[in-house]
């Protein structure tokens, strides 16, 4: 098993062919648009959130879902418009609602590994994509959802995630240009944030240093796999080209399911579309009003990284309602008004809105390893913790493939005899 063909060119993608390629495979990474992370991988947050490891099916999403569908600028909005993979996606999320401490044990200690390969990685190429190790705070504007973070602060620390409550003066001590009453809140020091696309193209030169061939306007429409290996069928204008390799990696994002399906594996990827803007932070004001470390406001589930001196990025929301990517006025609005809000000597004047569709699994857990068919591998369905954990899962999906070459040369020329 030599050659790998990855589909996909957003953060898993890469960072998938980046592992693939230092471990010596022929890797050829095809990306439908004419450059790497040009789609969910573009403009999210910016957050390194391991302390954002909690999964979602828990009870309280429920309510809140229930209780927000009626308000266009909810932070949570589910659409009533029923599909079959809305519904099959649901079902499944309410089904997974018992291994809720479980899945968010496993998802802290699979961020906590992934940090460390992203940062060796950054250092060994060179990356500069405005990183900032200033921690990230969450704040809480009330006791029951200090209560709640308190719990989930228990079950980070079994993921080895230390994370501290803070009191609002230590909160204003952490970050002084915050504003307005909060109850309380939780800093997560080892937690960081940047800029995902700058990282996502310069692991991208990084991976062509080392021989991976990066092919863009290439859409994967078919995929065939057997016993010999993973035919795969790309779409270039108006004509189909077909190529052999030994196995596949699915680094699709929201279109992974389709895929999936097409090799025989059922992966119930649903799009939930984000949004954020981002500030351009022109005059010296703004920049000295501009929030300096990361944050999470727990209750409009909106987040904010500084990126560099002259950029604000402000995300958040989940909105369901499948492929959709309109950039709706009234799912932007929150966000610029938060910044109003919190920060209103920060200037609002100039801003790029933006959405992106987060492929997320029932589970909130990403599917990596092998599919049914041999040569069939996926790194997909991290949802809103794309790329705190993609370094940790390009790892393990590359090491998989490393293991079933090393079996497949076993059987091939026996085992070892030394004299």
């Amino acid at each position: 098993m030599k050659t790998i063909a990855i589909i996909g060119g957003g953060v898993t993608g890469v960072t998938t062919a980046y592992a693939l390629a230092k471990r010596g495979f022929a890797v050829t990474l095809l990306e439908r648009h004419r450059y790497a992370a040009m789609e969910t991988s573009y403009a999210n947050g910016g957050q390194l959130s391991v302390s954002n490891a909690e999964v979602w099916n828990h009870r309280s999403t429920i309510a809140k879902a229930l209780q927000w569908m009626l308000r266009s600028d909810a932070p949570l909005l589910l659409h009533a418009h029923p599909t079959w993979h809305k519904l099959s996606w649901l079902t499944e999320f309410i089904g997974a609602m018992p291994q809720y401490h479980d899945n968010t044990i496993a998802l802290a200690r699979m961020a906590v590994a992934a940090r460390e390969h992203l940062f060796q990685w950054a250092d060994d190429e060179g990356i500069q994509f405005d990183l900032k190790r200033q921690g990230i705070l969450h704040i809480h504007r009330d006791r029951e959802e200090f209560e709640h973070a308190l719990a989930v602060s228990k079950l980070l620390e079994r993921g080895g995630v230390p994370r501290r409550a803070v009191t609002p003066d230590e909160m204003r001590a952490i970050e002084p240009a915050l504003q307005g009453q909060y109850y309380g809140g939780h800093y997560t020091e080892s937690d960081s944030s940047g800029d995902i696309h700058k990282f996502t193209n310069g692991l991208a030169q990084a991976a062509q240093r080392l021989g991976a061939q990066l092919r863009f306007n290439q859409e994967v429409v078919q995929l065939s796999a057997s016993g010999g290996g993973v035919s795969v069928t790309v779409l270039q204008g108006d004509s189909a080209d077909t190529t052999d390799y030994d196995a596949v990696v699915i680094c699709a994002g929201a279109a992974s399911r389709e895929l999936a399906a097409q090799v025989g594996d059922d992966v119930n990827v649903y799009p939930v579309k984000g949004y954020s803007v981002t500030l351009q932070l022109d005059d010296a004001a703004s920049q000295a009003a501009a929030p300096q470390v990361s944050l999470v406001d727990d209750t409009v589930k909106l987040v904010s990284s500084r990126l560099g001196d002259n950029r604000l990025r402000v995300a958040g929301t989940a909105e369901f309602h499948g492929f959709n990517r309109d950039i709706r006025a009234d799912r932007i609005a929150p966000l610029t008004e938060w910044v109003q809000q919190n920060f209103p000597s920060v200037s609002t004047r100039s801003i790029t809105p933006w959405a992106g569709l987060r492929p997320m699994m029932p589970d909130l857990m990403p599917r990596v390893g092998p599919g049914k068919a041999p040569g069939v591998f996926y790194n997909t369905g991290h949802g809103h913790l794309g790329w705190t954990l993609c370094a940790a899962t390009a790892d393990m999906v590359a090491a998989s493939i490393a293991a079933a070459r090393d079996s497949v040369l076993q059987r091939t020329t026996g085992p070892l005899k030394l004299a």
